[in-house]
């Protein structure tokens, strides 16, 4: 049985995710106690550990209230362990991790930090990729370069298209705007934007098809002409988009 998957908002914009089985509970990224808290005491769920994706404030802050009030362990990567709070386990791409019971695969998302990481669940089919894939964009690159970045989509976008991406913030109204104005004659995102619009379907999680099919910077082949970028590669069409949302 797939993992049962509850979408929590936080502070201005971010998500944080529940996991839950018969093996317990885990927390995606810790943004802010309160909501993790009112919702594991409304559903009678306790909180076995805590997944940080990367060290920034808005994911982490509220990890050392919830391990007070929880006991949950906490879960990290290696290579960002010197910016986390203090990890239980230090866990680095390509190496095996189990949690609820099922095996997770860890993958490199550097880009928007250095260290970041995603947490894919293959068995249940979904993908915690916070600020790297993100619904209809892809994070700022405050640390990394976009050659790094598109290596971290390309590896994002080679999962099963089924699979839920389940991103770290809600920026659909300046994402899909941006979209709109480099794929404007794309139905599948006309469409996407018109149902969020109209509250019919949330931001996120979406499939990594669907994200394929409206998300710019996962359509560089579709964009390279109208950019005018024949002849050049992926990473520099991506590039381009990049600089193109930042200045938007």
């Amino acid at each position: 049985m797939p993992l049962e998957l509850v979408t929590l908002r936080c502070l201005k914009d971010n998500y944080a995710y529940l996991l839950h089985s018969d093996a317990g509970t885990v927390l995606i990224d810790a943004p802010e106690a309160m909501p993790v808290l009112t919702e594991l005491e409304a559903r009678g769920w306790g909180l076995d550990a805590i997944l940080l994706t990367h060290h920034h404030d808005d994911h982490i802050q509220a990890v050392p209230d919830i391990v007070a009030a929880t006991g949950a362990r906490v879960i990290g990567a290696a290579a960002d362990a010197h910016r986390l709070p203090p990890l239980d386990v230090r866990v680095a791409p390509g190496e095996p991790l189990e949690v609820l019971g099922e095996a997770v695969e860890v993958i490199d998302v550097s880009g928007h930090t250095v260290g970041h990481v995603a947490f894919h669940f293959p068995a249940s089919a979904m993908a915690f990729t916070a600020d790297s894939l993100m619904a209809l964009g892809c994070g700022r690159l405050f640390e990394g370069d976009p050659a790094m970045m598109w290596d971290s989509l390309s590896r994002l976008n080679a999962l099963p298209g089924d699979t839920l991406i389940c991103s770290g913030h809600d920026y659909c109204a300046g994402n899909g705007a941006f979209a709109l104005s480099v794929d404007a004659q794309n139905p599948d995102l006309k469409e996407r934007l018109a149902a969020i619009a109209e509250a019919r379907s949330p931001c996120a999680p979406a499939t990594l098809a669907q994200e394929r099919a409206t998300n710019p910077f996962l359509r560089i082949a579709a964009l390279r002409g109208p950019l005018g970028m024949e002849g050049q590669d992926d990473a520099a069409v991506f590039a381009q988009l990049r600089r193109m949302k930042d200045e938007f």
